[in-house]
């Protein structure tokens, strides 16, 4: 089976990364509250949208090092692997952030997925050829195309939504707070985790 998945906020979670990236700065009080949003509502609502979006490039190209996989992520990876599914990510982003200085944010992304032996070319881990970062949301849904993606895993409903995934193709959401409940778009599914998006495809091929 051809799998495909996104990358921010599928696999790479953010959890807490926004507030210290965010202190560091100077930009917001410690005792703000440590999800993404609550520093952006901060932000914006001080006058200071443009500095969160270069808080945003500056997490995204610096300090991946922060960021974790999503738990479960990495057994996911071996056991669909082992199974003998194909596994490629595929994501959107600018290579470089709007605003503030000029990281590879596709670069990064990368070298988080190697630091964390996600990527690689040893058994169990997702080939670097299999890993795809477009500039835009229509690229990245011609590039899940292309490869002939049978489930494609996403955390943004709007992007499942999409035209131009391959006929057929199972649509995951990934809502691991659980945002979504009760508001799943027909023809998706909504799974809280990795070892259920596993138990899943694993009980399809059995």
């Amino acid at each position: 089976m051809r799998i495909g998945i996104d990358f921010d906020n599928t696999i790479a979670c953010y959890d807490g990364v926004f507030h210290a990236a965010a202190l560091e700065n100077g930009l917001i009080p410690a005792d703000l509250g440590r999800d993404k949003n609550s520093v952006r509502d901060h932000l914006n609502g001080s006058g200071r949208k443009d500095d969160f979006t270069e808080l945003q490039g500056y997490v995204y190209g610096a300090r991946m090092e922060l960021v974790s996989p999503y738990p479960g992520f990495a057994d996911f990876v071996r056991a669909a692997l082992n199974a003998g599914h194909m596994l490629s990510i595929v994501s959107h982003k600018t290579k470089h952030p709007i605003l503030g200085p000029k990281h590879d944010m596709h670069a990064a992304a990368r070298g988080f997925l190697e630091a964390r032996g996600l990527m690689g070319t040893s058994e169990g881990q997702i080939n670097p050829a299999n890993v795809f970062f477009e500039l835009t949301k229509e690229d990245k849904v011609a590039r899940a195309a292309s490869l002939g993606c049978e489930v494609f895993v996403d955390d943004l409903p709007e992007i499942l939504a999409m035209a131009g995934f391959p006929d057929g193709m199972r649509r995951v959401l990934f809502d691991p707070e659980s945002q979504f409940a009760g508001r799943e778009a027909a023809g998706v599914e909504r799974l809280m985790s990795w070892a259920a998006i596993a138990a899943d495809l694993n009980r399809e091929r059995n």
